[in-house]
């Protein structure tokens, strides 16, 4: 196979850079194109698959709740919102979902939030921290909050209210929003996805809670990629010791189900009222009954200390293997959700990985990620690792260009 070219269709929409081949079944950690070859799947449908594929729990549950009711609309009640609701504020001490159905939703119903926070309190004109490198979706406000000067290249104007300042720096934070009283958020990946596995470091964290704190800011973290697990705890930020305001989820949330969902403290539960913000799908009963059994399988498995082992043996691997050579930069991360920097461009290595039965991505031009699903054993994170460590070093062993 040559992944160098993607096979075109004449009628699907030109957004993506597709590799060329097409998935037709998995099971586990394993995928299968429709020429038969087999993948190990490091990228996890970009950190979604968070039971791999085939679940044999998973499956048989969706299949019921097809059979029972599919959608509803949320003119009526729907009893698995209310089930999924109670365990989202369990896991995260919040208080109050609200459900959609993606990431961008999420972040942009928290935006909206935000808002109408400072609305309420006599804002006119409410302005929210974002973070450079970041990455909360591509709707025209999301894309706004985004730190992408590429993604964002002839989507202006964009929408104004945000302040950007850098990652990991009080002092800037403080700085930028000085003697500014409309401001009424900070909003941030606890680590960023695509910006590159960039990381807050916990202290910091801790600071931003204790600002918020003084100056009546919603802390608003988003969650989509790093939660539901994947670093080793339920989200990201609890290993700061620290709760958010509004922390939207989506992702891994549903194990390939499309689901979103914003969960809120005391501060910010009740700025909505009927009327405010709504979607037509979000909160359907396939989709909370995803969320409600994910949970459960991730609970009675134990998926949580299995990121935190397989995600620590994976990335010591990967240090043991890549960390010393000239070209790589860092090995970073938490549990299963791991990024290894190069020093120069690297998305060659994209197909390069596929072709020797390995799916990842690589993001933020020069940093190889690494999403698997929370299943990942520990043999199968050596596998990862022997397969790619001699691609990389083939790949640093080249000419530049």
């Amino acid at each position: 196979m040559s992944a160098t070219a993607a096979p075109s269709s004449p009628h699907v929409m030109n957004t993506y850079g597709r590799l060329p081949i097409a998935l037709s079944h998995g099971q586990g950690c394993r995928v299968w194109d429709t020429e038969g070859r087999a993948y190990l799947d490091g990228l996890g449908g970009i950190a979604v698959n968070t039971l791999g594929h085939n679940h044999p729990e998973l499956v048989p549950a969706l299949q019921d709740q097809i059979a029972k009711l599919i959608h509803s609309s949320n003119y009526y009640h729907v009893p698995g919102q209310e089930q999924l609701a109670t365990k989202l504020t369990e896991l995260s001490g919040l208080t109050n979902a609200f459900f959609c159905c993606t990431g961008l939703e999420a972040n942009e119903a928290a935006l909206k939030l935000a808002r109408k926070f400072g609305h309420d309190k006599g804002i006119e004109r409410p302005e929210i921290v974002v973070y450079e490198a970041a990455f909360h979706g591509r709707s025209i406000a999301t894309l706004s909050a985004t730190g992408n000067p590429k993604v964002q290249q002839g989507f202006g104007p964009l929408v104004e209210g945000f302040i950007r300042v850098p990652l990991n720096d009080i002092d800037a934070l403080k700085k930028a929003t000085e003697g500014n009283p409309n401001v009424v958020a900070v909003f941030f990946e606890t680590i960023q996805g695509e910006g590159g596995i960039h990381p807050m470091r916990w202290e910091y964290l801790r600071q931003v809670r204790e600002l918020c704190d003084q100056r009546d800011w919603l802390m608003m973290i988003d969650e989509v990629q790093c939660g539901m697990g994947r670093t080793g705890k339920w989200f990201a930020h609890q290993w700061a010791g620290i709760k958010p305001d509004v922390m939207p989820l989506a992702k891994g949330l549903g194990s390939g189900v499309p689901i979103g969902a914003v969960v809120a403290g005391p501060r910010a539960a009740n700025i909505f009222g009927p009327g405010n913000h709504g979607t037509t799908f979000g909160g359907n009963p396939l989709a909370m009954r995803a969320g409600i059994e994910t949970i459960r399988i991730m609970e009675e498995h134990k998926l949580l200390e299995n990121a935190a082992n397989v995600g620590a043996h994976l990335k010591a691997a990967l240090e043991r293997e890549l960390g010393g050579l000239a070209g790589v930069t860092e090995i970073r991360g938490q549990g299963l959700m791991l990024g290894i920097e190069l020093d120069r461009p690297c998305g060659v290595i994209l197909n390069r990985a596929c072709e020797a039965g390995l799916l990842l991505s690589v993001t933020a031009d020069s940093v190889i990620r690494l999403v698997p699903p929370l299943i990942l054993s520990i043999a199968e994170a050596d596998e990862i690792v022997a397969i790619l460590a001699p691609i990389v070093k083939a790949f640093l062993e080249e000419p530049r260009k």
